[in-house]
């Protein structure tokens, strides 16, 4: 049975479902319950993961680039996920460098790029629209060009 398949068959029992919708609300419903984790894609795992966190309150959730490898579709509802743990009052903090994710974020840190003494550097911070203006940013015309959009 799938992911799906199994949200309608225990659609009455409550405990049951908050797992499977959690599944099925990251775009794994085509899941087979009881699949063995081998089959399952790298994607696949780190969704899975999430699906489990999702369920916890009152947590920091630091992610490294969680939107690397996945489809456009993927990534938006990845964001729904996102924006489902602040709305619970959890706290995000996202390490991206795709900036469809940073203009959705509530607060952009920019920080100079290059290693060691050379990078490492804030050079602003703020509202994805306010870093968008800062001229010692080199994302900034990223973020205007996503803003626009």
């Amino acid at each position: 049975m799938t992911v799906d398949a199994a949200c309608s068959f225990f659609a009455d029992e409550a405990s049951v479902t908050r797992a499977l919708k959690a599944l099925r609300d990251i775009g794994l419903g085509y899941l087979r319950l009881g699949q063995p984790a081998t089959e399952l894609s790298g994607g696949e795992a780190q969704r899975i993961k999430l699906a489990t966190e999702l369920q916890r309150g009152d947590t920091l959730y630091i992610l490294d680039e969680p939107t690397t490898g996945l489809h456009p579709a993927d990534v938006d509802r990845l964001m729904v996920q996102l924006q489902g743990l602040v709305d619970t009052g959890n706290t995000v903090v996202v390490v991206v460098h795709d900036m469809r994710v940073a203009t959705q974020s509530d607060w952009v840190i920019d920080v100079s790029p290059g290693a060691g003494d050379t990078g490492g550097t804030i050079v602003a911070s703020g509202a994805p629209a306010e870093v968008a203006h800062e001229e010692g940013s080199r994302t900034a015309a990223y973020l205007r060009q996503q803003l626009v959009q």
